[in-house]
């Protein structure tokens, strides 16, 4: 969800200071940040280089390699055109149509954003066990992924310009052709930075592919770690990722570098709403069928097993209460490390564009294509060789956690960062204002409904992650995530429910804020005609 991007694309006049320098703390700041991001990938280029290449290049060029690079490409364009098409049919039919109850539409499509990928994952095994491989994970995660792209598409719509389409319009151009030539361009590069999102998740997401066996990179990186033993194994197949990762955002930056996004002058007026006459009974039947399967099935079969009786024979180390706690708490200091640090990258870019900039940006997103089990490992790495006291620690995890969710709280307040006016922070610098000051009383209020979305995301995708937290997590301590993984594992599903359900109850929450977050300019396109 290439949050930065939507915003964007609608602006009418550019935020960011050219002229000026960026100032040296900024620059540091920003600097020291994408090295702690970037920690993973040095430590697999420390692991490539203690391995030798013949060793590595034999993990590389084995068949089953290929066939797990063939899987892994395979099931991303599936899944990722699958949520373009969607995320961007469920955006247009929210914000440009007068398709009735188009509120509760909006918050059913965002709402399973909360719901982790291993979570329906499990609800769709355990009431369908036949379906599994690559029908039921490209299911699976089209349902889980599709509001990473409906959230940034939906908020492009709500800024573009409406005059464009109307002139289509006046040329003769029909609904279709005014959609394909005009509308789409114009959230191009919303819909890229959804997919991004989408591509990025896939290469890192391990539960629900265990779940629903099929074998990607991600699975198989962690059996080698923790069943096999081979560390050397598990990074050389981990380069492939960061390569992979490069090349979705090498191709990403590409088509958006190509995107162009006219407005005309004048007065920003709202987009115009179609109406949908008797297609609105098919749209309606279209949008709760994707609220059925995306949200019902997981919360109905989440009520079943809640209903049934614990069989199980595993002793429950941490009851439901415990572990919220315990969950909770992670999530918050977690959320607030990784916004803190995504603000002097997001104000360089924003700020003080440049290449440098840019090259620091782009390089703290390959983290998001990683999966969990490679951060920690490389953070247990230095822990081991140069702060002993850290290793086994809540430090630890936090900061794990904080390096694998950065890049959601960096687009989240590059995303402020880009809507806010810079002349106003020149105006207090002018006032005489120390650069302190300006920070705190101009800058940080006007970033603040991007560090409140990146909160929530990071917050949301703390409470569910899985693999970091099992390898990292203090000796005694359990979580929601844990908790759920070790009924599931045995097939005590009644028994993983009441946690499955805890950690959907905690992500609800934010993940409506981040809805409304999106939503926040809807008000002003009500007008239908």
């Amino acid at each position: 969800m290439d949050a930065a991007v939507a915003p964007v694309a609608g602006a009418s006049q550019p935020s960011r200071i050219r002229p000026r320098r960026p100032p040296a703390v900024l620059l540091a700041l920003a600097c020291a940040v994408a090295a702690a991001v970037l920690l993973p990938v040095v430590f697999l280029g420390i692991e490539a280089a203690h391995t030798g290449w013949p060793q590595v290049s034999r993990v590389l060029f084995r068949s089953l390699t290929a066939r797990l690079l063939t899987d892994t490409v395979e099931l991303a364009l599936c899944v990722t055109a699958l949520c373009a098409v969607l995320g961007t049919a469920a955006a247009y039919t929210t914000e440009r149509t007068d398709l009735p109850l188009r509120r509760m539409w909006s918050t059913l499509i965002v709402v399973p954003l909360a719901i982790p990928d291993f979570i329906v994952g499990y609800t769709w095994s355990s009431i369908a066990p036949s379906l599994h491989g690559l029908t039921g994970a490209v299911l699976v995660m089209t349902l889980s992924l599709n509001p990473l792209v409906y959230l940034p598409v939906a908020a492009a719509l709500r800024n573009t310009d409406p005059g464009l389409e109307e002139a289509a319009r006046s040329l003769g151009l029909g609904p279709w052709a005014v959609f394909r030539r005009v509308t789409l361009r114009q959230v191009r590069p919303a819909l890229l930075g959804g997919c991004l999102m989408v591509c990025l998740a896939l290469l890192a997401e391990y539960g629900a592919f265990e779940i629903m066996r099929f074998q990607t990179f991600t699975t198989e990186i962690f059996t080698q770690f923790e069943v096999g033993f081979s560390a050397s194994t598990a990074c050389a197949l981990s380069i492939v990722l960061v390569l992979l990762a490069l090349a979705v955002l090498a191709g990403q930056h590409y088509a958006n570098g190509r995107a162009r996004v006219a407005r005309a002058s004048g007065t920003r007026r709202p987009p115009v709403r179609h109406r949908l006459g008797l297609h609105a009974v098919w749209v309606t039947l279209g949008a709760a069928a994707l609220a059925v399967l995306s949200l019902g099935v997981p919360v109905a079969t989440l009520g079943y097993w809640l209903g049934q009786p614990d069989t199980t024979t595993l002793p429950a180390i941490a009851s439901v209460p415990s572990a919220t706690v315990t969950t909770l708490l992670y999530a918050l200091l977690a959320a607030a490390a990784a916004t803190v640090l995504a603000v002097p990258v997001a104000l360089l870019v924003e700020r003080h564009r440049s290449p440098v900039a840019v090259l620091l940006e782009r390089g703290t997103l390959i983290v998001q294509g990683l999966p969990g089990m490679v951060i920690a490992m490389s953070l247990v790495f230095f822990a081991e060789r140069f702060a002993f006291g850290l290793y086994q620690s809540p430090v630890l995890m936090i900061a794990a956690y904080a390096v694998l969710f950065f890049p959601l709280a960096l687009v989240s307040v590059r995303a402020s960062a880009a809507q806010a006016p810079a002349r106003l922070e020149q105006l207090g610098r002018s006032l005489g204002r120390r650069p302190a000051a300006v920070l705190l009383r101009v800058t940080l209020p006007l970033l603040a409904p991007g560090i409140a979305a990146g909160f929530c995301v990071v917050f949301l995708s703390v409470v569910t992650e899985l693999t970091a937290t099992l390898v990292l997590l203090p000796a005694g301590v359990r979580t929601l995530a844990t908790q759920f993984w070790a009924f599931q594992n045995d097939e005590s599903y009644a028994a993983a429910a009441p946690y499955a359900a805890a950690m959907v109850a905690l992500a609800v929450i934010p993940g409506y804020l981040l809805g409304t977050w999106f939503d926040r300019r809807s008000s002003d396109n009500r007008s239908a005609v």
